[in-house]
């Protein structure tokens, strides 16, 4: 019950103490901790709710002898939410309709102009603001549960501060990549103007690209990338949007998926579309993957795994999209002034997480789209310099995650310092409680840090 909170804040154990309040009900549902907090799953048996109602457990959380009690399981919360397992309305009857339309759509897709597919995009999409869960334009509810519970372990061990691993090196307050889904030959042919621009304000960024069947890819136009600085991942098969369709297509696909990757040298993996079963994802071998939105009303697969930091699924690193994509907010949305992107930068930020960019070669050729990104990169330089945001790769993303996992912090006469493989960019960070609210503070490195 106490492991995904301490995967999340790296503190010692010892802290840590979370139980139940009791038997769990056979069945899950939604819940609040809170008016504003929605989760799901199951709940103590004495919560029972009536049909359709989403009820407060938050008075039933109880502190006493330095243990939270809670009336649910954390990380079975928590999963449920990152890995998607909550119910969506209608669920099943959408998915039938939806496997029927989806066929015929990417049967005809390559024949539609831009016009056309974002009117039947739009038409597909229409009721997306009514969705109530999860929360629009981020949703932060794994990130919100943690805090909550860092507050009462901070209360349970009557403590002024917990220590933790910070999440970011260096002590940056967070972190961003830009990620390029190459779709056509026209994006892949214009990939060299957008490494030029990416460099311009020191930024680099990965390439997801098509293997099979969308446009010809040559070692030498993937070196053209590799020798820059950039980086390169998989993006599907074939584009066709068809992978998940039934398991047996699937292990047909992923194994030539895995070909590739091995031979491309590559890490990292994307599915079309941001298509996505999770409970499939052991079968890719990669160290990563960025298939996963924060949060999906605008994309054709709703859902979301309402958090903005990286988390694991079995082997693989999960690098959610935390950021609504450029062809959503420009042809969705028709937003040419990125207000969405500044608002859930500052709520991405307030909780010091992952802005994770998906901009298309293809969408930023010209015109209002190619200034709107120019604008975007300008942004990310601003945030890098004012306030200190680390602009990183997917790779990079990826191995700092890892090397956090297995760092822990050592308290001793020597003082309070962290031990494992890259933890000369590891810092010290505390957290304690400010008029109710969880406040941090960062240290600085050290002369002698030993590691």
């Amino acid at each position: 019950m106490n492991d995904s909170f301490l995967d999340y804040f790296k503190c010692p154990e010892r802290y840590v103490s979370l139980s139940s309040t009791g038997p769990l009900s056979a069945a899950k549902g939604f819940f609040r901790l809170g008016p504003d907090n929605i989760y799901y799953g199951r709940v103590c048996r004495r919560n029972g709710f009536p049909d359709g109602a989403v009820g407060d457990v938050l008075h039933e959380v109880k502190v006493e002898q330095g243990t939270v009690y809670l009336p649910f399981d954390v990380d079975e919360v928590v999963d449920n939410l990152r890995c998607e397992l909550y119910p969506l309305s209608a669920r099943n009857e959408e998915s039938r309709v939806h496997a029927a339309l989806s066929a015929m759509y990417y049967c005809v897709r390559p024949l539609l102009p831009v016009g056309i597919r974002k009117h039947l995009q739009r038409a597909h999409l229409r009721g997306w603001d009514q969705i109530s869960f999860p929360h629009w334009p981020v949703d932060r509810s794994v990130d919100d549960l943690c805090e909550f519970l860092m507050l009462l372990t901070l209360e349970a061990q009557r403590l002024e501060r917990i220590p933790f691993i910070w999440f970011w090196p260096d002590g940056a307050p967070s972190s961003a990549i830009m990620t390029h889904d190459v779709e056509t030959t026209i994006g892949r042919d214009f990939c060299g103007v957008l490494m030029d621009m990416d460099d311009a304000y020191g930024i680099k960024a990965s390439f997801q690209v098509v293997p099979e069947r969308r446009y010809e890819v040559t070692p030498a136009f993937l070196e053209s990338i590799t020798r820059r600085g950039f980086e390169v991942a998989v993006q599907d098969l074939n584009h066709d949007g068809r992978l998940y369709k039934n398991r047996r297509q699937f292990m047909e696909r992923v194994a030539k998926i895995n070909y590739y990757g091995r031979q491309w040298g590559v890490d990292g993996f994307r599915a079309a579309v941001l298509y996505r079963r999770q409970d499939w994802f052991g079968e890719l071998d990669f160290s990563y993957d960025m298939s996963v939105p924060n949060v999906a009303h605008l994309d054709p697969q709703r859902g979301g795994c309402c958090t903005v930091m990286p988390y694991s699924v079995g082997k693989l690193l999960e690098i959610p999209v935390t950021m609504t994509q450029d062809y959503t907010l420009f042809h969705i949305l028709n937003d040419y002034k990125a207000d969405l992107w500044k608002t859930q930068t500052e709520l991405i930020m307030e909780k010091h997480g992952l802005l994770s960019f998906i901009i298309h070669p293809d969408y930023v050729t010209t015109g209002r789209e190619r200034k709107v990104y120019e604008a975007l990169l300008c942004s990310l330089a601003e945030l890098r310099r004012d306030r200190g945001v680390w602009i990183a790769t997917p790779g990079d993303v990826n191995r700092w995650w890892r090397q956090r996992a297995e760092m822990r912090i050592v308290e001793d006469h020597e003082g309070v310092r962290i031990e494992g493989a890259g933890s000369e960019r590891a810092r010290v960070a505390y957290a304690s409680a400010v008029d109710g609210r969880l406040a941090v503070t960062v240290e600085q490195a050290v002369a002698h840090q030993r590691v």
